[in-house]
């Protein structure tokens, strides 16, 4: 896919994968740097399509009810609980973690529940999201 979609198959599948869709962006990332994409444009395509996608979660927490997230997203209601503690003692903050494999779906769809302030809250998801792809591409380099 990666090699006929070039960096457009890269946002989309880094985007995708920050939904609650189940995929590996970082087999993505690895695959792009096999095919000598430049390391910081791959890192900067994957950040903005993981960021997109992140909050396209937020914005299903805006836009749903708990109950809705819990019954149709199948996510459980003690991980909405601690995704909802996180978000209520950091705020914004809590979107540095929105790249963790698990929770982070649930952090996104709290923080939009929540309402947060998008703009911060989309600044940080990014900045997280950013930090995790370049420590990909580092240890991909460092390897190889």
């Amino acid at each position: 896919m990666l090699q006929h979609l070039g960096l457009f198959g890269l946002f989309l599948g880094c985007l995708l994968s920050a939904t609650v869709i189940p995929f590996s962006s970082e087999a993505l990332v690895t695959a792009a740097l096999l095919l000598d994409y430049s390391p910081w444009t791959v890192v900067l395509v994957a950040t903005l399509g993981n960021t997109v996608g992140g909050m396209t979660c937020y914005l299903l927490g805006w836009l749903c009810k708990w109950s809705w997230i819990e019954r149709y997203l199948k996510i459980k209601e003690d991980t909405l609980a601690k995704a909802h503690l996180k978000v209520e003692k950091y705020g914004s903050l809590a979107a540095l973690l929105a790249w963790l494999p698990i929770i982070g779906d649930p952090i996104a769809i709290a923080m939009g529940v929540m309402r947060t302030r998008v703009v911060p809250t989309t600044v940080l998801m990014f900045i997280g999201k950013g930090v995790r792809y370049m420590v990909v591409v580092g240890l991909f380099q460092w390897i190889l």
